[in-house]
């Protein structure tokens, strides 16, 4: 059976085949608007394969947008929902379909890495940090606007305040500089709270997963993360093999 994975978000489609081996193939990321990807979906994609495993964030116009193009490649889609436990992992929100599906999915491919506690990161439209412990038990997690949404917000009611540019120091001489510390620093330092509180209660330092398109702009001044840009992704492949509907 051949199956392609897909994770609609905010901003951008990304999809990638499932291997026979059960991971996941090269990477399609693809920029849309919030209402048109069709012409970079149709160059990714096979034209036939069995099965689409989709993971969505996106308005629900834009899921079925996805869902309409797909039905010409294959007969059959399946859409990832976040379940209070599955396969080992069980989440910390008495009710389940209130955590996005994009940090259940993360939770589960970090979990399915194994290798004991993380602190997932996923730095997109929002900044979410989750908390999984060495026994897979997500121990709740913090929701922000991401870097890129504290600039766009910003400049949206001071438009003087670019929504883009400068570099990151600590303490900026110049205006661009400044909001990019600024901004950045914000994150940073929710990402360096939140990891002395899961190192105080795990009494290890978790590993830092850090995924998403916004990620670079933290990486530099995070030396401890690991790279995981395909964590969800990875998650949706463990739900397309447990063959969840």
């Amino acid at each position: 059976m051949s199956r392609w994975l897909f994770d609609l978000g905010n901003t951008r489609l990304k999809c990638a085949p499932l291997g026979d081996d059960g991971r996941v193939g090269p990477v399609h990321a693809i920029a849309h608007d919030g209402a048109r990807f069709e012409a970079g979906l149709a160059a990714a994609l096979p034209a036939r394969f069995d099965e689409a495993c989709i993971a969505s964030v996106a308005s629900v116009d834009l899921r079925v947008r996805l869902l309409d193009a797909l039905a010409s490649h294959c007969p059959r889609m399946s859409l990832a929902c976040t379940r209070r436990r599955f396969e080992g992992l069980s989440i910390a929100y008495e009710h389940p379909a209130r955590l996005g599906v994009d940090r259940f999915l993360a939770l589960l491919g970090a979990h399915a890495r194994g290798g004991g506690p993380a602190l997932v990161v996923g730095v997109g439209t929002a900044l979410t940090v989750d908390w999984l412990d060495a026994n897979g038990r997500h121990r709740g997690g913090r929701i922000a606007p991401s870097p890129m949404l504290m600039r766009a917000a910003l400049h949206a009611r001071a438009a003087q305040l670019p929504d883009a540019g400068g570099r990151y120091v600590e303490f900026a001489d110049d205006t661009d500089d400044a909001l990019e510390s600024g901004c950045t620093g914000a994150a940073l330092a929710l990402v360096e709270r939140s990891l002395q509180t899961a190192t105080a209660q795990a009494g290890a330092t978790p590993r830092l997963l850090l995924h998403g398109g916004g990620g670079a702009a933290l990486r530099a001044q995070l030396p401890q993360a690991i790279d995981a840009p395909t964590l969800v992704l990875e998650g949706l492949a463990r739900w397309a093999l447990a063959g969840a509907v």
